[in-house]
């Protein structure tokens, strides 16, 4: 006969065998609801998720991408082999198509706001075409497998170009140039070109792609939003964006309304790390001055002092002051202040010396540089290259 020794808490009985299991008798039904609990839940929301996808998806008329199995995503991908990437959103990995055409492959992480990340994504660009804009091809939905499939860049984003040592001298001026050009036909494409307004709210280097002839695309539309054309001022429960580049009306309510002018503040941070070949903030630069680059840089022009360009030409020194002072324009405190991405392209376009210059747009380091700044000083690693996106809740937002 086997023995067993009763022990008798205020919880469940526990049978203990001396031959050394335990065996749980009242606490095993328990469990087993919970699991069931556990599983009907997980299965609710995912299923709850479907519907909203696929409520979405059969709302689009004139939706363009191709819709994949995940068998075919596995396929495609050889099980994912080829990561090319990884961020807040999920990983990227390199595809083939049967065509042979070669695809990169968003697989979107654990979905947020009930799949809104994906709809966003294939609302935004599922129905457009813009040589600036990345091309979605493709797309899967199987439960929580979600992924997306765009046109592979081969040259990466631009943030591997102006921030990796070895890749800083890999393009000259006239290039470089060309690549704001072409960043800002695209978001002004968003912000007019299109039926309905397309606000990105993630306008960053990490977020410029690079194909073959590095022509620049404007992807991850993670954080997007739809608005009528004939809204000035859009609403927004939380601000959205990455640290150092979100709008100062996105965080402080009474500089003015939420407009597409948030891009444009972003563009005009990132014009002034592709003109500076570094990020905006660095809290280990040579001299304190040095910290904040756009403060820095504006100093030197106001004293007339050259951009420390080194050995270019003149034809590229006015390519680079047009970058700046354009730039300037860009990130003045008030959105009121900030031009319109149509204005920004004549700025561009035009002869430098017919350009005034921008007020100084900053007293003190902007709330989220300091953040960041903060976030440098008390780190023993060198500032990241690519920021995670934050959103800040309506309730901390002054």
């Amino acid at each position: 006969m086997d023995s067993f020794v009763h022990f008798h808490f205020h919880g469940p009985h526990v049978y203990y065998d001396v031959n050394g299991g335990v065996i749980f008798l009242r606490s095993f039904p328990g469990i087993i609801c919970l699991l069931a609990f556990v599983t009907y839940k997980w299965r609710r929301r995912h299923l709850s998720m479907d519907d909203t996808i696929e409520e979405f998806l059969q709302s689009q008329n004139n939706l363009v991408p191709i819709r994949y199995s995940f068998k075919e995503i596995k396929k495609m991908t050889k099980n994912f082999k080829d990561k090319l990437g990884e961020g807040g959103y999920g990983s990227v990995f390199k595809g083939k198509l049967r065509s042979g055409h070669h695809v990169a492959i968003k697989l979107l992480g654990k979905s947020k706001g009930n799949g809104q990340d994906f709809i966003n994504e294939v609302a935004s660009i599922g129905t457009i075409h813009h040589a600036n804009v990345a091309k979605l091809i493709g797309f899967c939905v199987e439960g929580s497998k979600q992924a997306l499939v765009y046109d592979f860049m081969s040259n990466g984003s631009l943030d591997k170009i102006i921030f990796t040592e070895e890749n800083k001298n890999t393009l000259g001026w006239k290039k470089m140039f060309d690549i704001v050009l072409g960043v800002a036909q695209g978001i002004h494409y968003l912000h007019q070109g299109c039926d309905m307004q397309i606000l990105h709210f993630d306008i960053k280097p990490h977020n410029i792609l690079l194909d073959e002839n590095f022509n620049p695309k404007v992807s991850d539309f993670g954080l997007a939003k739809l608005y009528s054309v004939d809204n000035s001022i859009v609403s927004l429960t939380a601000a959205r964006g990455t640290i150092g580049y979100i709008a100062p009306e996105l965080v402080y309510k009474n500089l003015g309304g939420i407009s597409y002018k948030a891009d444009v503040y972003s563009f005009g941070m990132l014009l002034m790390e592709i003109v500076g070949r570094r990020k905006n903030v660095n809290a280990f630069a040579d001299h304190t001055s040095q910290i904040y680059f756009p403060s820095w840089i504006y100093d030197r022009l106001d004293q007339g002092e050259d951009l420390e360009l080194g050995d270019v030409s003149d034809d590229e020194k006015a390519m680079v002051k047009k970058m700046v002072i354009t730039a300037f324009w860009c990130i003045q405190l008030l959105p009121s202040d900030c031009p319109s991405m149509s204005k920004v392209l004549k700025m561009l376009e035009s002869d430098v010396e017919l350009l005034e210059m921008a007020p100084k747009p900053f007293h003190q380091l902007p709330l989220e540089t300091s953040m960041e700044v903060h976030r440098c000083e008390n780190s023993n690693d060198e500032p990241s290259t690519s920021l995670d996106t934050v959103t800040i809740t309506s309730s901390n937002i002054a």
